[in-house]
């Protein structure tokens, strides 16, 4: 990660926010929080008051790099350790067993909580000023709930300073997020049950943390804990997205314009639409490898929320593994396409 400028003097402002009990909002490597001080649960439910979000949709308490996780956590696997050894500071979050003194509202009600040790420097140096390096952030994306995380501190402003009313105390700004999706989530809690369970793909994948431990990683089962972002309609721009296969898309698009719909396009295939194909509003030619397609998704979808386009058409990324995150977001992105389809095939229009 190219090094952010650190303002310490924004993140001592910001630190004394966040132990006044205000929200702060903050850049990480994966996506902008919107930050709480983890013990404070009035201010906690303030997060869940400003994103809309459900109180049993549990959020994730940041630590600084040198935090002692026995005080956030009970419990604690050696498999914890190995994958903090080999993962932190990074986009990997562990769920493991609550510490009876931290509050419930982080863990939406659950015996569980998230851990995450975030790399981007401007993160850290909050971390680390916040209350001496011993407090936790609770930080769920800076977003209104379900809709595109944001990634950078311009799209922090466009979802709360729309009314010149934010919830907000103050927005650093460390610059665009360099992973772009949200940290990959692994159930530690039921260890001796279960074995690790992904709950969340991301970043670093289940291959990466099933070679650490040396097990392989789970699917998520019904008893699984209650995770970020795992509803199945999520990080959806306000315009329906509609996912479509490669070899679908060049018919779609043209049946799509033909029964009027205005269509925004983003594709990664340089031939994904021919000069001969239908019109579109806008369109957002993606990298074809997943890094830096996921670095630019979700500034990709909020551009194209902003074409005042009846859809926005995507074309459906490879469905190896290392697009796995990627898919994942995008899934629930389009979770409503059958519906979008269904309208189309009625003849309908916006």
């Amino acid at each position: 990660m190219a090094d952010a400028t650190i303002d310490m003097q924004a993140i001592k402002l910001a630190a004394r926010k966040l132990e006044a009990g205000q929200l702060v909002a903050f850049p990480t490597e994966t996506v902008y929080g919107l930050g709480a001080d983890a013990e404070n649960a009035a201010a906690v439910a303030s997060i869940y008051t400003a994103k809309g979000r459900p109180s049993n949709h549990p959020v994730i308490v940041h630590v600084a790099p040198e935090a002692d996780i026995s005080y956030w956590a009970d419990a604690i696997p050696p498999q914890a350790h190995a994958l903090i050894a080999a993962f932190w500071p990074g986009p990997l979050t562990l769920i493991l067993e609550r510490a009876a003194h931290i509050p419930a509202q982080v863990s939406g009600g659950q015996s569980s909580v998230g851990l995450r040790c975030p790399s981007h420097p401007v993160a850290q140096a909050l971390l680390r000023e916040f209350k001496g390096g011993k407090g936790g952030i609770a930080g769920p994306s800076a977003n209104k709930f379900g809709h595109v995380s944001p990634t950078t501190a311009q799209h922090v402003r466009d979802e709360f300073d729309t009314d010149g009313d934010s919830p907000i105390a103050c927005i650093l700004d460390g610059g665009q997020s360099e992973v772009g999706i949200e940290s990959t989530i692994i159930d530690l809690s039921r260890m001796a049950s279960h074995g690790p369970v992904l709950l969340r793909p991301g970043h670093i994948s289940a291959a990466q943390i099933g070679a650490v431990l040396g097990v392989a990683v789970q699917a998520a089962d019904a008893a699984a804990p209650r995770a970020s972002g795992t509803l199945e309609s999520h990080y959806a721009p306000r315009t329906p997205v509609l996912l479509v296969a490669p070899p679908q898309l060049a018919a779609t698009l043209l049946q799509l314009h033909l029964a009027g719909q205005s269509l925004a396009l983003i594709s990664y295939s340089p031939a994904a639409v021919t000069a001969g194909g239908p019109p579109l509003a806008a369109q957002c030619a993606m990298a074809a490898a997943p890094q830096p397609y996921a670095h630019d998704l979700y500034a990709a979808l909020r551009n194209m929320d902003h074409a005042a386009a009846d859809l926005i058409v995507v074309e459906a990324p490879p469905s190896d593994q290392a697009w796995q995150g990627i898919n994942d977001r995008l899934r629930r992105a389009a979770h409503d396409s059958s519906a979008v389809l269904a309208g189309f095939k009625t003849g309908f229009k916006k």
